[in-house]
């Protein structure tokens, strides 16, 4: 027998330290050659680390979060033969982007009893077989039929406390029964309503992989620029018109359209008068970089935590252009399959909360970039026109920007350029 001893491998690009954001083997484990045993991230991309080797997994060189310098011991492993090879593997994969991560089996145990505050189950009769209970996890909703759901209203048990023992964690009337007892409470009988009982339990959750890269990100952004927002009312009622005619029109053949792809064509005239905005910033050189090219930033959120795919040359897009690469950026951000230079390079960035969007948003600029534009709810609204109360339209854009570049009068103009071409849809398309 000889233990093969596998490196955290070189990523490229200059990194020398990456973050180890799940394992997919625990020690005794058995792998065998190209298994994948563990993802390791760097920036917003994860990579998977796979096993040269097959034999029995003997040590772990890490724990779930920790960071770990490019050549430190990844993983040790015991292999037939004499001999102790060490070796240092390159990915087998091409970077993907951070999905949400396998956490090891300890923590995972952990979270899942932090998770409800329902007393210890009573052991099981000695003739009695015990029901396989499904962990839920904090803040899923519970399944339970309707009339599962009105008992336990009549009981006044929550049915996020209660562990289900149906297919899926379905919660059964014998599951009500069983959280009743342990409660302390007679079948059909409240003693004491649960919806008001005190709640002491509580969950720790590591800041790992994705979501320590996103506030590592907004940190930086908050403390090294100088954020201004300027927020504009804008009526969008015309251009809503012609996004609804253009899609009866070509929506069976072509992608439909929503307000995004008219607001990054609008975005595009725009930076053609104010250069500045479309920029990036490197403040420890002291140089503006402004682009010709716009590589438009999309915040898209994903099941792991906020990112931002970038598309690129926008300016080479007409509507449905738009509207397809809008759509194909968003799925693979969201599905984990967007690649690094996917996820990198943007010039500006949009942000939109969609229907959440409230009145105004403070959003913030996605370093090193000088500027960022929010998109706020879309409400029909009473407005004068003419002399007239009449229903339009209304959305709100916030917009922020760094005031060392971008000066609070420019900043503003450029918004006030994008409202004319929303308003008048039509001056999108003359040049």
């Amino acid at each position: 027998m000889g233990i093969h001893t596998i490196k955290m491998p070189d990523i490229g690009e200059g990194i020398a330290e990456v973050e180890l954001v799940a394992w997919y083997v625990k020690v005794g484990d058995l792998v065998t050659e190209d298994e994948i045993l563990a993802d390791v991230m760097t920036d917003k991309a994860t990579v998977e680390i796979p096993s040269p080797v097959a034999g029995k997994v003997l040590l772990l060189g890490g724990a779930v979060g920790q960071v770990m310098a490019v050549g430190s011991d990844l993983i040790q492993i015991e292999v037939k033969g004499s001999g102790t090879p060490v070796a240092k593997v390159a990915p087998a994969s091409t970077p993907k982007a951070a999905a949400p991560t396998v956490a090891p089996e300890p923590a995972a145990a952990k979270v899942a009893a932090l998770a409800t505050t329902a007393p210890p189950p009573a052991q099981c009769e000695a003739n009695a077989a015990p029901a396989t209970v499904h962990a839920r996890a904090s803040g899923d909703k519970p399944i339970a039929s309707p009339a599962v759901r009105r008992r336990a209203w009549d009981l006044g048990i929550e049915l996020q406390f209660v562990p289900g023992t149906g297919m899926a964690g379905r919660i059964t009337q014998q599951d009500l029964d069983a959280y009743a007892a342990r409660a302390g409470q007679a079948t059909g009988m409240v003693q004491a309503d649960q919806r008001y009982a005190e709640r002491i339990a509580e969950e720790a959750i590591p800041v790992i992989g994705l979501r320590r890269k996103i506030a590592q990100k907004m940190q930086e952004a908050k403390r090294r620029i100088p954020h201004f927002t300027y927020v504009e009312e804008i009526d969008v009622t015309e251009l809503e018109a012609l996004r609804t005619r253009l899609n009866a029109k070509y929506g069976k053949d072509r992608p439909r359209l929503t307000l995004l792809p008219f607001l990054v064509r609008a975005v595009v005239l725009a930076v053609r008068e104010f250069p500045q905005v479309n920029a990036r910033y490197d403040d420890e050189a002291a140089v503006v970089t402004r682009h010709q090219a716009v590589h438009l930033g999309m915040a898209t959120q994903t099941d792991g935590g906020l990112m931002v795919p970038v598309m690129r040359h926008a300016e080479t897009l007409d509507l449905w252009a738009c509207a397809a690469e809008l759509m194909r950026l968003s799925d693979a951000a969201r599905t984990g399959k967007a690649t690094r230079e996917e996820l990198t390079g943007s010039t500006i960035t949009i942000t939109s909360l969609g229907a959440l969007g409230g009145i105004v948003s403070t959003p913030v600029i996605n370093h090193p970039e000088v500027a960022i534009v929010g998109v706020n709810r879309m409400v029909e609204r009473p407005m004068i026109r003419h002399g007239a109360v009449v229903a339009r339209q209304m959305m709100n854009l916030s917009s922020s920007f760094d005031h060392r570049v971008v000066d609070g009068m420019h900043g503003a103009e450029f918004v006030q350029l994008l409202r004319g071409y929303l308003e008048c849809p039509a001056t999108l398309f003359v040049e």
